[in-house]
């Protein structure tokens, strides 16, 4: 579908390909920006593999929490694997040109990946809601089908909701300029180059945050508002603390998601003198979690911490 929407669009226009030059206003030293950004793929890759390898091995894992951070674990490494290797391949060799399909084709997975990990974030919330303030309905509540439906729910939702975006770029025309100040294929970054008007792409972008992970952000906000309220209604000061502190890793991880998406929309909204400052924020968004999920959960985690303990042990005997 976006291979032949690109086509279509190359046909009404005088480019067949847009050029990723990278990071803006620093195109003579970005490549030493190459080793870090490396690393934290090759550590967002291990740990979350890790992760996944740990909650299939330990029985004790086998719980909705887990599951629900297995699934975005996958989120995570595919959005990390979604930008990186073009990334490095413009920092390495060079490699800035990209096709216009393969652009809406980025364009659109991040969204999607984007959004489920914004879903897969509401679900974790709710679960951690119904085993606080609900625990004696939890096991009949949140249930290994619950866990489906809900990701095949978020799945379904993030998939649907964001076709319009690339399709709406495809739809614009671009006829001269093909240079984008980026190191991926954003929304604003790719319509920004067209010479017809682009309100409706800016209109759809706003709609979507606002709806998407606007809703979402405002039912995690209810949940950790319901824990809240709940957990202060303990007698018991140790009770209240345990209760906090399974939620604690969660909140970091959300604080930092969203946080951080609120900065890339309002540094884009304000057309900053800077333009480094955006990029380099929405590239290090789409990376930075995918390494930072896993490592904050191990930490926060007792039953994650010794599954890792019993690999490693595994490992040393077969050595």
């Amino acid at each position: 579908m976006l291979q032949d929407l690109g086509h279509s669009n190359i046909s009404k226009s005088q480019i067949s390909e847009f050029i990723l030059l990278g990071f803006p206003g620093i195109h003579t030293w970005q490549h030493w920006l190459s080793l870090p950004l490396a690393l934290l793929y090759l550590l967002a890759l291990t740990a979350n593999i890790l992760i996944l390898i740990i909650i299939k091995q330990e029985a004790t894992l086998h719980q909705p929490m887990y599951y629900f951070l297995g699934i975005l674990a996958v989120v995570d490494m595919g959005l990390a694997t979604t930008i990186m290797p073009k990334i490095l391949a413009i920092l390495w060799f060079s490699a800035k040109a990209i096709s216009l399909p393969e652009c809406f084709a980025q364009m659109y997975v991040i969204h999607c990946f984007v959004g489920m990990e914004s879903g897969i974030f509401v679900c974790m919330a709710i679960d951690r809601y119904v085993a606080i303030c609900q625990p004696l309905r939890y096991p009949s509540i949140v249930t290994d089908s619950f866990v489906v439906k809900a990701t095949v729910f978020m799945a379904l939702r993030n998939s649907l909701a964001t076709i319009p975006v690339p399709m709406l770029a495809a739809q614009r025309h671009y006829c001269s300029k093909n240079q984008i100040e980026h190191c991926l294929c954003s929304n604003l970054g790719v319509t920004s180059l067209s010479c017809d008007d682009r309100t409706i792409n800016s209109i759809y972008q706003l709609f979507l945050a606002w709806t998407l992970m606007g809703s979402d952000l405002g039912l995690i906000f209810l949940s950790y508002a319901l824990i809240l309220h709940s957990v202060l209604k303990l007698n018991s000061a140790e009770a209240a603390s345990k209760a906090l502190s399974t939620c604690t890793s969660h909140l970091i991880l959300i604080l930092f998601f969203y946080t951080v998406v609120i900065v890339i929309s309002i540094t884009h909204s304000a057309r900053m003198t800077l333009p480094l400052i955006p990029v380099l924020l929405n590239v290090l968004h789409n990376v930075i979690p995918p390494a930072l999920n896993p490592m904050v959960y191990a930490l926060k985690n007792k039953e994650l911490r010794q599954g890792f303990y019993k690999i490693l042990k595994l490992d040393n005997k077969g050595n």
